[in-house]
């Protein structure tokens, strides 16, 4: 049986690799010391040409559906892991076959949630966990995807401003689909809600759940978030013909959600008093890719609009309200954003991803000007922060050399601000 290969950009390296070897016998030297979630599969990060690469071992049909229903997401812009490869004909040195591989990218600076909680995070984790998850349910099934296996364990998180950005990483059981119904979209819900309970009783169990509520209660979070969320994207609104600026209203809410909207459908009824706003909602993003039209800067919704608050503290401080505004933000970007980040130290840049410990600086520059009671220079902050709070944050870049023996703990974490 021959190897084979399926990849859109394939890379001849793979072939290095020892495929006649099972993947849990895969030698520790090519492995990369990342956390891993819980997968009723074997899963192992290799070092691959630069790159860091999950490689699933899973049938080889199965593995042939998840490449192409990743790639089919990844056009369609949906927050996921980029697939890489399938690599099946696999066989051991007897000529016994194995299973196939599917092989994706590894996702930077993104951790799967047990690994968050292995570090020590204030109370709510588990509710903003959900929150993004919610979210990315939501962006999901208005694409038309039906996940089948939604579950806090076959996502990753990454953080967003204090929040997280959730992303798919398991599409073996999903569908798309033209348009999902109210039922296929009830029924990932409740697979949603059960997953999310059973997962935050097994943290509860190990002792690693900062939650003072049944874990049951807390998952049934993602039920009410999804249906608040989904109502607000795809509602019908009713408004009197007196009140035409809840039109404007209603898509400045939808922007502030940080969704685009590419129509609203305006019907009347038949005396015209009455007008009935049906949202067309097109994409999430909306704040990301206004701060990358003005600066260039691709980064997460919610660090986009932490970004962008302090681009208009910026401009007012200066007073150039009136300016161009992206010659504006181009000025803020060269004097403020650049200076701040060049100002860490090389080794301690694969703590957080820069729009990150940019968010992380302006708030602990709030809470030293709290706790002096006036303003704290941008430059003393920094050095602060640097000092005594960055140094002890767990590196969440991908990082090569780690004895994965020490995984699945992290080291050296403490609770963040």
């Amino acid at each position: 049986m021959a190897l084979e290969i399926t990849a859109a950009r394939p890379d001849p390296a793979l072939l290095d690799l020892p495929w006649r070897l099972p993947l849990e016998e895969w030698p520790e030297d090519l492995l990369a010391a990342l956390p891993r979630g819980i997968s009723r599969h074997v899963v192992r990060f290799v070092r691959l040409s630069g790159r860091v690469l999950a490689v699933k071992e899973i049938k080889d049909d199965i593995a042939r559906r998840e490449y192409e229903m990743l790639r089919n997401l990844n056009r369609l812009r949906m927050p996921c892991v980029e697939p890489f490869a399938v690599v099946s004909g696999r066989v051991d040195a007897e000529g016994t076959p194995l299973d196939a591989c599917l092989v994706t990218r590894h996702l930077q600076f993104s951790l799967p949630y047990r690994a968050l909680y292995s570090q020590s995070l204030r109370k709510g984790t588990a509710t903003r966990l959900i929150d993004a998850l919610a979210v990315l349910l939501v962006r999901l099934h208005l694409t038309g995807f039906w996940w089948g296996d939604v579950s806090l364990s076959n996502t990753l998180f990454r953080r967003d401003a204090g929040a997280f950005a959730a992303y798919l990483v398991d599409a073996e059981t999903g569908e798309l689909r033209q348009r999902l119904s109210d039922g296929q979209r009830e029924h990932d819900l409740e697979i949603a809600r059960v997953n999310i309970a059973g997962e935050l009783m097994d943290l509860e169990a190990g002792g690693l759940l900062q939650e003072d509520r049944d874990p049951v209660a807390v998952s049934e979070r993602i039920v009410t978030r999804y249906r608040e969320l989904w109502d607000e994207l795809t509602g019908s609104q009713l408004i009197d013909d007196s009140e035409r600026w809840r039109v404007d209203d209603r898509i400045r809410r939808l922007n502030a959600l940080g969704f685009d909207v590419d129509e609203l459908e305006i019907t009347t009824d038949i005396d015209g008093t009455t007008l009935r706003i049906q949202p067309k909602v097109v994409d999430s993003g909306h704040h990301s890719r206004r701060l990358l039209r003005l600066t260039g800067l691709d980064v997460r919704e919610n660090q986009a609009r932490r970004l962008l608050n302090d681009l208009d503290a910026f401009t007012a401080a200066t007073g150039r309200q009136g300016d161009d505004e992206e010659i504006v933000a181009h000025d803020w970007v060269t004097r403020i954003y650049e200076p701040v980040i060049r100002r860490v130290p090389r080794e301690l840049l694969a703590k957080l991803e820069p729009a990150e410990l940019f968010h992380e600086l302006l708030e602990h520059r709030w809470y030293l000007a709290e706790r002096a009671r006036h303003d704290v220079p941008i430059e003393e902050a920094i050095d602060d922060y640097v000092r005594s709070v960055l140094p002890s944050k767990p590196d969440e870049q991908a990082v090569l050399g780690v004895d994965t023996r020490e995984l699945p703990v992290i080291a050296g974490s403490r609770p963040r601000p």
